[in-house]
């Protein structure tokens, strides 16, 4: 069986790109982890299996998404704007 399609193997790609959005933060890794996550779940519950080409775009896709719902979800609303009204130094 090919390592692209052990199920393991995405949930240890999962928590590796987790670790580096702590490292690294800016919300990018954390899309592609929550996409490695659920892929590594799909192919546990046996939903995919197929060849490396589409197992690849079906990660894509489920990173695009989680990323766009975290950015729906924690991102600032439109026309928001960040102020500071006081200096950290102060």
């Amino acid at each position: 069986m090919p390592l692209w399609s052990e199920w393991w193997v995405w949930m240890s790609a999962a928590l590796a790109m987790a670790t580096l959005e702590v490292i690294v933060p800016g919300w990018i890794f954390l899309g592609f982890a929550v996409g490695a996550f659920v892929m590594g779940g799909l192919l546990l519950i046996g939903m995919t299996g197929m060849s490396l080409p589409i197992t690849l775009v079906i990660f894509s896709l489920l990173s695009l998404a989680a990323y766009l719902a975290m950015r729906k979800v924690f991102g600032l609303k439109t026309g928001q704007v960040k102020v500071w009204d006081r200096d950290i130094n102060e």
